[in-house]
């Protein structure tokens, strides 16, 4: 598989209005997440811990609409598997959410 596919990334968004972030695990840990959004670039940086930032863009409208109303997002890292079926959640996390 190419590297690029493994940047990938999607949003899920519930009955509740509420927003999950969907990305494959990246190395080390998450600490002390935050999202930061652009609503004007419908965009984001999510800061998951002091050195590691992951650039989100062309983020829908829907789900900006939802992530200006939340406080945090639900995150989950997925691991990196041959076969879909075998992908596991690797770490499942809150980020702060600000703008």
């Amino acid at each position: 598989m190419v590297i690029q596919e493994f940047e990938t990334y999607d949003f899920l968004i519930n009955d509740e209005d509420e927003v999950m972030l969907l990305l494959y695990v990246r190395e080390g840990e998450p600490q002390n997440a935050l999202l930061e959004i652009n609503i004007k670039q419908c965009s984001a940086i999510l800061h998951r811990n002091a050195t590691d930032n992951i650039n989100l863009t062309d983020i829908p409208e829907d789900v900006l609409d939802s992530l200006q109303d939340a406080d945090k997002i639900l995150v989950c890292e997925l691991s990196i598997e041959t076969d879909e079926k075998d992908t596991q959640i690797i770490y499942a996390y809150e980020a702060e959410i600000t703008d």
